[in-house]
């Protein structure tokens, strides 16, 4: 029998896929990343919600190394990020020894209930941005 991790991560990205970063990606305010497809090559632009602190941008993935954009980032983690409408470059690293949870609480807290709602194996990501 599927265990129940598996049925809320299935019912979740099939939900995101195709409802909510479709809408997400077209709203001028919405924070995206954008990586590179491990097996395509092509850009893959996700809808994320994160803060920016100095030249480092912080987030939360909900389902860790089973998120494709996870996935993207371990096979090349050169990223762009769009802030405020604004493209920003850099290199992104998952950090499994942060504390997701106590980070998710230092973001912004709409996007973060979210997370803690939805997801099941939360994983801290920094991107560090050029200069």
């Amino acid at each position: 029998m599927t265990d129940l991790r598996s049925i809320k991560h299935r019912i979740v990205t099939t939900f995101q896929r195709r409802v909510a970063n479709p809408l997400g990606r077209r709203l001028p305010t919405q924070q995206l990343l954008e990586t590179t497809g491990r097996v395509s090559g092509r850009p893959r632009v996700v809808p994320i919600g994160g803060r920016r602190s100095g030249d480092e941008f912080w987030f939360v993935s909900e389902f860790g190394d089973r998120s494709d954009y996870i996935r993207n980032i371990r096979a090349d983690n050169r990223v762009r990020v769009r802030l405020h409408g604004e493209w920003h470059s850099g290199t992104a690293h998952p950090v499994p020894e942060d504390d997701a949870v106590r980070r998710l609480a230092s973001l912004p807290r709409g996007n973060s209930a979210v997370v803690r709602l939805m997801g099941t194996d939360l994983l801290s990501v920094r991107v560090d941005l050029d200069r």
